[in-house]
């Protein structure tokens, strides 16, 4: 997903490890390895490699990999973004990763296509490359993906919607991320395939970078292009938060209905308080930890993972709908990540 929230300090205290800029490394956690995987300390090294640290999603993916390493008793390094689509940021990381004698990085690519060169060129020296969440563009640049079915999330969220509006006419906002990220556009679309629709059926498209003040922002301008609106999209959570921020403001919160992805605990209360309609809940902590599994048994006998791995999705809403699967935010705040 792509993912610019701010935290509150209790969780950025959390991704202290993470380091601020891209080109800063931090090591947590610690053990040894043997084989191939050793570097001259003797140390087998995982890198980790996010969009930013300051969104809870991301927080949550580097707990589920600190947790793992830990358990591996491998060395965890953790890189990010200074913001989302920072690809020379990740670049760097890459880079410096390699030098640091990695044997694996695990990366939510900013950008899918441009990251691909630095991906190659570590592959080329040996290091196992897995993308989670965000897939590369090809796919295949990497050896292989961790993530949530992104078109499938896009449409049971699209499949809801279509029911809970029972047959009336709708008039679609679009709070999309931004140009070029894979997930972005896989969501937009399976919310369109669910929902029955195409980009024609939409009466405003605007982008957010996955930001609550930017959806807030975008929402206004929806509302100023066309009133009428009564179905919002949103690529998130913090952009469903600053949809629905903009049309309380209009006195429009009751009567439009949003739905969105990630299934985040404050997202997935907001279902709960009835600010967002329903949501597509994913598993970052999952696709962390089972990726740094992977690096480690790559370590131990050069056997490297492949393909795609689904990590789940389940729809969250209070309010089900007629033969759409779901389950109640009693069970997506048990398994939210926030």
């Amino acid at each position: 997903m792509s993912r610019t929230s701010r935290l509150p300090s209790s969780l950025l205290r959390a991704a202290a490890c993470t380091g601020i800029a891209a080109l800063t490394l931090t090591a947590c956690g610690s053990g040894s390895g043997s084989g191939s995987a050793s570097t001259g300390s003797g140390e087998v090294k995982v890198g980790l490699i996010t969009k930013t640290d300051t969104n809870p999603f991301f927080v949550k993916m580097k707990e589920g990999a600190e947790k793992s390493a830990k358990a591996e008793g491998v060395k965890l390094l953790t890189a990010a973004g200074k913001f989302d689509g920072d690809n020379a940021g990740q670049v760097t990381a890459i880079e410096n990763m390699v030098a640091a004698g990695v044997k694996g990085i695990l990366i939510t690519p900013s950008d899918s296509k441009a990251i691909v060169p630095a991906i190659e060129k570590a592959k080329a020296k040996g290091v196992l490359v897995i993308a989670l969440d965000t897939p590369t563009e090809p796919q295949s640049a990497v050896d292989a993906l961790f993530a949530t079915d992104n078109l499938k999330a896009g449409e049971l969220i699209g499949e809801y919607a279509k029911a809970a509006m029972k047959g009336k006419t709708a008039k679609i906002a679009a709070l999309d991320l931004a140009p070029g990220v894979s997930v972005g556009v896989q969501r937009h679309n399976g919310f369109l395939k669910g929902f029955g629709a195409t980009d024609k059926d939409v009466a405003c498209a605007q982008d957010t970078g996955g930001d609550q003040s930017k959806g807030q922002t975008a929402m206004e301008n929806c509302l100023q292009k066309e009133p009428g609106i009564n179905v919002v999209y949103t690529i998130n959570e913090p952009a469903a938060l600053g949809a629905y921020t903009a049309l309380k403001a209009k006195g429009r919160e009751k009567d439009v209905l949003i739905v969105s992805v990630d299934g985040g605990c404050t997202g997935t209360k907001a279902v709960k308080d009835g600010k967002i309609a329903a949501t597509s809940q994913q598993y970052p902590l999952k696709m962390a930890a089972e990726g740094v599994k992977a690096v480690v048994t790559y370590a131990k006998d050069g056997k490297k993972a492949s393909g795609y791995t689904d990590t789940g999705v389940t729809l969250i809403t209070d309010k089900a709908q007629d033969g759409v699967a779901s389950k109640d935010t009693a069970y997506g705040l048990d398994n939210c990540w926030g």
